[in-house]
This record gives C-alpha cells, structure tokens and sequence, in this order.
C-alpha cells in the first residue's frame, strides 16, 4: 500500500494547478480522463462553472476553523478526483479552502483514473467512487478516509438506490440541489469529526 501512494504522490497537482488543468481542457474540448464524450464533456463545464462559483462564494464557519487549527502534526490530504465529477466539483472548493487554514495540511489532488491501483485500495462498496480524501501522516500511513460525499448525502444516495434501485438524472439533480441549500456546512462537519479523531 505505501509503494502505490508514494508512487501517486508523484503526480499529484495543487488546487490551482488542478482548476487549471480542467480550464485547459475544456478551451480544447475535453475532459479530464481516458473517456471522451460529449455527455462527459458537458458536465465537466457544468462542473467547472459550479467549481468557479464555490471557490467565491464558500464560507467556512468558525467551529470549523477552529477545530482545523488545532492540527498541530502535518498531514498530506490525498484526493482523488476527475473534471467530469459532480460531487467533487461540490466538495473540493470547500476541502481546498478548509486546507487553506492550517499550514499543517497539504492538499493534494490526483485524477483517479491515472492511478487505479491508489483507488482500488480505497473502494466504497466495491466502487470507485470520487472524490476520495486519504488524510496521510509524514511517514504516508493513512490516518483516515472521507468520501466520496458528507455522510448525509451518502445516507441520501443510499436510501434511494434501495428504493429505486439505481440513481436517475432526476436524483442527480435533487442531489445538486441540496448540495447548493447545504453551502458545504455537511463536508465541514464531516471534517471537524475527522480531525477531532486525530487529535
């Protein structure tokens, strides 16, 4: 396992150079990813539009900062994304600027499907569902997960394949919806439980 994360840490992108990288593609007409599609490359935009808004518009709240400051050992946030992803162009802004915070966390991303061998160590029920956050210490041990959404959302997700059987477009946009009412409050709870774990 730490062989395949120390190789993944090699590729790796910031935030920005990660923003960029799917701006660049999209002025070519693409996605980030193998697969190419014009049903890929739409969300993509939709996804980056929603990305540029967020990086404005995200607030964290002052329970949230505080507790983030109180990480005193440095940790990588290791996560896996692609361009075309609805829920990590909802959640990623709000990791980033939660990141932001404390000089003790390195943010991290990487294009899952550039490094399938990283992800497949970290399945959520069997898929490989992004975005995925693997918070590593200085010696790259993982010291927890988060993903591939808030747990509310998750319960959401799961509630309704149970009744429906699969996620439908309609969903998907429900799903949007309450990402956009949640303001990312649900990730940054998320996150206080995951730091306060650490502590």
């Amino acid at each position: 396992m730490k062989d395949i994360i120390s190789k993944s840490l090699e590729n790796t992108y910031t935030y920005q150079e990660y923003r960029d990288l799917v701006k660049d593609l999209l002025a070519e007409g693409k996605s980030t990813g193998p697969e190419q599609s014009d049903y890929i490359l739409n969300y993509s935009k939709l996804n980056n539009s929603r990305m540029k808004r967020l990086d404005k518009t995200t607030k964290i709240s002052d329970e949230t900062a505080q507790e983030i400051q109180k990480l005193a050992s440095p940790q990588t946030w290791l996560v896996l994304t692609e361009g075309w992803c609805g829920d990590a162009a909802q959640n990623l802004p709000v990791i980033h600027k939660m990141a932001e915070l404390n000089k003790n966390i390195n943010l991290k991303l990487v294009l899952r499907d550039e490094n399938l061998a990283l992800m497949d160590l970290f399945l959520t029920n069997g898929g490989r569902s992004i975005p995925k956050l693997i918070a590593l210490d200085t010696d790259n041990n993982v010291i927890d997960t988060w993903g591939p959404r808030p747990k509310v959302a998750t319960k959401m997700v799961a509630d309704y394949k149970e009744k429906n059987g699969s996620l439908d477009p309609q969903f998907k946009e429900y799903l949007q919806v309450w990402y956009n009412k949640d303001k990312g409050l649900s990730t940054q709870e998320d996150f206080v439980s995951l730091i306060k774990s650490t502590l």
